[in-house]
C-alpha cells in the first residue's frame, strides 16, 4: 500500500487496475456489466479455421455461459432456450451477415418428479436415463433467404463416472449431420488458457514480476481456466458455401477471406409470472465476439453494454479506442522497466483488428471487429499446434524468432483452438510484435516487449483430433478444481 501511495498517479493506477484489468484478458468471459449477469447469452470464445483433416471445410465454434463449475448440480449448466445463438459470416467486407447460422434450443424433462439431471447411467446420447435432455435446429440464412439445415441433441453435463462411464462416446453421438456439413452443441472443456489471477492483481504476469512496479519473484504462469467448461456451438461446411461467389479460392486472392463473429439475441419483453419468464417482442442482440478480448482490452467501461448490441458494420464508432488504447498507458506505468509503447496514433492496432493483416486477409476500407479467416492459406499441420517451437506455434507469427516460413494460419488470421491470444494481444498492445511481422509488414517492435506473457501456452486438455475438435468437458465427480488428494473413481 505505501509503494503505491508514494507513485505518482498510482491511485488512478489502481483504480484502473479494478476496473478494467479485472475484465482484460478473459476473452469475454464476463467482459461487459449487463451481459456479466446473463451468463446464457455471454459468448466466452470464437474460432475459426480451415480443417486440418480437410482443407476444403471450415470450422466455426462459438462458446457459451463462462467458467462453469463442472459440479453444479442438480441444475447442470445448459443452453438458454430463450435465447437465438448465431455465427455470422462476411464474405463482402462490409461487416454485415452474409450466411448465418442459427442454433436454437429446446429443454424436455421426461421425469418433472424428481430433482435428479439423470436418474441412472447413462450410455449413448439418446439413453431414456437422461432426464433433462435439450435438441437444436440450426437455420442458415443467406440475404433474404432461409432453410432449415437439421436438428441435433445436446452433448449433457459430465456429471461422473458413475453417471457417464464412456461420456466421449455420449459427446460422439451429438455430432450430427446437417445440410452441407456437421453440427455440434454440447458442454465442453473450455478451450482458452490464461492466467486471470496474475491479471487481477494490478496486471503482474508471474513470468515477468521482476519488471513490475511492485517487483516480485518470477514464477510459472497458471491456468485459472483449468478444470472449468463451457458450451459450444459448432459447424463444419464447405469453404465455397461460405464466400461470396460460392468458390474456393487461392491465399492471394481476396475473395477468399471471410469475416466471422458470433452473436447472441433475446427478446425485448420478458415478464415474471407463476409458469416462469414469458417472453415477447422482437429479438434484440445482447452480446457479440469477433476478435477475443476487444471488448475487454479496447472498449472502455461505459460503452461495452453499447458495443454489445452493435453490428461490426458501425464501428467505426468505436476505432478511437483502438487507436488510443487505454491498457498501453496502463501497461507503460505498471512495468516501468520496459520500453513505453505508444498510447496514441496506434494505426497498428486499428488496421489490424478493424481491417485484417495487408496482404493476408484485409477486407478493405470498412472498420468492423471480424474475426478474419483467409480460407485459401493451408492449415499448419506438421507439428503440435501448441508447441512455440514447431512450425505450428501457438504464438503464431509473434513468435520471438527467424523464420523462413511464418505460420499465417494462426491468429490474427482466424482462430485455431491452440492459439496463444493473450501473449500476443498483450504483445501487440505493447508494440513487441516480432521480428517477423516486423520484417512481413512493417509493423513495430520492442523488446523485451516481444517476450511478455502470462506464462499460460497450452490448455490443460489436448485437442479432440477430429469434429467439433475440443476437448471434452471435465467432469463433475473429480476435476481439476477440487484438492489435489481427490482422485477419479
Amino acid at each position: 500500500m505505501s509503494r503505491l501511495s508514494r507513485a505518482a498517479g498510482i491511485a488512478g493506477a489502481a483504480l484502473i487496475a479494478a476496473t478494467a484489468v479485472s475484465g482484460v484478458l478473459a476473452s469475454s468471459h464476463r467482459e461487459a456489466p449487463l451481459i456479466a449477469t446473463d451468463p446464457g447469452a455471454d459468448s466466452t470464445d470464437l474460432y475459426a479455421f480451415v480443417d486440418p483433416v480437410d482443407p476444403t471445410k471450415v470450422d466455426l465454434i462459438a462458446n457459451y455461459i463462462p467458467m462453469e463449475d463442472p459440479a453444479g448440480g442438480p441444475n447442470f449448466w445448459t443452453f438458454d432456450p430463450n435465447v437465438r445463438y448465431a455465427i455470422h459470416v462476411d464474405n463482402n467486407g462490409d461487416g454485415r451477415p452474409d450466411v448465418s447460422f442459427w442454433f436454437q434450443f429446446k429443454t424436455s424433462v421426461a421425469n418433472g418428479g424428481t430433482f435428479l439431471y439423470n436418474t441412472g447411467q447413462v450410455t449413448s446420447i439418446s439413453d431414456p436415463d437422461q432426464n433433462v435432455r435439450q435438441t437444436y435446429t440450426v437455420t442458415r440464412t443467406k440475404g433474404a433467404r432461409s432453410a432449415n439445415l437439421g436438428r441435433g441433441t445436446v452433448a449433457p453435463a459430465n456429471v461422473g463416472p458413475r453417471s457417464d462411464p464412456d461420456y466421449s462416446a455420449i459427446a460422439a453421438g451429438a455430432v450430427s449431420k446437417i445440410t452441407g456439413g456437421l453440427a455440434f452443441a454440447g458442454q465442453r472443456d473450455d478451450p482458452f488458457f490464461v492466467d486471470l489471477g496474475s491479471i487481477f492483481d494490478l496486471g503482474g504476469l508471474r513470468p515477468f514480476n521482476a519488471f513490475h512496479l511492485i517487483p516480485g519473484k518470477a514464477a510459472p504462469g497458471i491456468d485459472d481456466l483449468k478444470g472449468l467448461n463451457v458450451h459450444s456451438i459448432a459447424v463444419q461446411v464447405s469453404i465455397a458455401s461460405l464466400t461470396r461467389d460460392g468458390k474456393a479460392h487461392a491465399a492471394n486472392d481476396p475473395k477468399g477471406t471471410i469475416g466471422v463473429w458470433t452473436a447472441a439475441y433475446r427478446q425485448k419483453l420478458t415478464v415474471r409470472t407463476t409458469r416462469g419468464l414469458q417472453n415477447s417482442g422482437a429479438w434484440v442482440q445482447v452480446s457479440r465476439l469477433g476478435n477475443p478480448l476487444i471488448n475487454e482490452v479496447i472498449i472502455p467501461r461505459a460503452q461495452k453494454d453499447y458495443w454489445n448490441t452493435q453490428s461490426p458494420s458501425g464501428d467505426w464508432r468505436f476505432a478511437k479506442y483502438y487507436e488510443k488504447p487505454e491498457l498501453a498507458g496502463l501497461v507503460n506505468l505498471l512495468y516501468p522497466a520496459l520500453p513505453d509503447a505508444a498510447t496514441t496514433g496506434r494505426t497498428d492496432l486499428s488496421l489490424i483488428l478493424l481491417h485484417g493483416v495487408p496482404t493476408v486477409n484485409n477486407t478493405g476500407k470498412v472498420a468492423a471487429d471480424e474475426l478474419r479467416l483467409n480460407t485459401g492459406i493451408a492449415p499448419c499441420t506438421a507439428d503440435d499446434p501448441t508447441d512455440q517451437k514447431g512450425s505450428c506455434r501457438s504464438i503464431g507469427v509473434f513468435f520471438n524468432g527467424t523464420d523462413a516460413a511464418p505460420d499465417l494460419q494462426a491468429w490474427p488470421n482466424g482462430r485455431r483452438l491452440g492459439d496463444d491470444v493473450v501473449d500476443m494481444e498483450i504483445r501487440a498492445v505493447i508494440q513487441g510484435y516480432g521480428p517477423i511481422l516486423n520484417s512481413l509488414f512493417g509493423l513495430p517492435n520492442l523488446s523485451p516487449n516481444n517476450i511478455v506473457g502470462d506464462g499460460v501456452d497450452q490448455n490443460d486438455h489436448s485437442f479432440l483430433t477430429a469434429f467439433p475438435y475440443v476437448a471434452a468437458p471435465n467432469q463433475g465427480y473429480s476435476h481439476d478444481h477440487h484438492d489435489k488428494g481427490m482422485l477419479p473413481l
